[in-house]
């Protein structure tokens, strides 16, 4: 069975860049004249879509959502669990349009970085950690009053199964200074599309939608308490899917009552 598992993932590699390739040089020829709520669906939506769908007819990968309800008809803030790519496709293509914070090297790797571009990323430096919070302030407000989604994974990078990373501050600041909520998204893609390795296992990966959370009042400490919320929330319908430790969960808890 890992013989057959690991062609399949070989398979799925090939078509996923093959794809992206393609799909990457014909928007960079069509998109800019389409308007941006129709370039974001040509480029991004379709391509995720495909790539999502890729993973499950050639993968196994199905997945189940939990907790759409809570959608909010306003666009707003996701804080979002970070474990693998395919939330990233996913989510890119569930909530549309959406500008999501990347690290602007990505924007530099030709074909898919320069199709990038027109999505309206907010691509930052991670080596100068201030300039990206204010960066992630100006454009992030600029991208909510144009009526887009703003996806940020507030760990900054993958982390293992079973680990919660620090949430940054910048998504709530974001959310408070536009008076509008955010919206915590758990999963446990990170099971079947693991951070280490190359390879993929078949199952149904969960995302749960979490309520809208809204700041309690103005200011630095507003901005820390939903913050800290949001984490909070994460951390237990991580616990709540069986990827997050025990021991993880109980020092965040011990944490939280300091």
């Amino acid at each position: 069975m890992g013989v057959i598992y690991g062609l399949r993932t070989v398979i799925f590699y090939v078509l996923l860049s093959l794809s992206a390739l393609v799909w990457c040089l014909v928007s960079l020829l069509i998109a800019p004249f389409l308007s941006f709520p129709a370039r974001y669906r040509f480029i991004n939506v379709y391509w995720c879509r495909f790539a999502v769908g890729l993973g499950k007819y050639i993968i196994g990968l199905n997945y189940r959502v939990t907790g759409a309800e809570n959608i909010p008809s306003e666009r707003c803030v996701i804080l979002a669990k970070h474990q693998s790519t395919w939330e990233t496709f996913f989510l890119s293509a569930y909530f549309q349009p959406l500008s999501q914070v990347l690290k602007k090297e990505l924007l530099r790797v030709p074909f898919f970085g320069w199709a990038m571009a027109l999505l309206k990323p907010i691509a930052i430096d991670r080596g100068n950690p201030k300039q990206a919070l204010k960066q992630l302030a100006s454009q992030g407000a600029e991208r909510l009053e144009q009526n887009c989604w703003v996806l940020i994974f507030p760990e900054g990078t993958r982390m293992p199964v079973g680990q919660m990373g620090k949430f940054s501050r910048g998504g709530a600041a974001l959310a408070v200074n536009a008076g509008l909520p955010v919206l915590p998204i758990a999963h446990n893609a990170g099971v079947f599309w693991p951070k280490l390795g190359w390879a993929k296992k078949p199952g149904t990966i969960d995302v749960v939608i979490g309520p809208p959370m809204y700041a309690e009042g103005e200011g630095a400490r507003a901005i820390a308490e939903l913050n800290q919320r949001a984490f909070q929330w994460v951390a237990q319908a991580q616990l709540d899917l069986g990827v997050l430790d025990a021991e993880a969960f109980a020092e965040i808890q011990e944490q939280a009552a300091q």
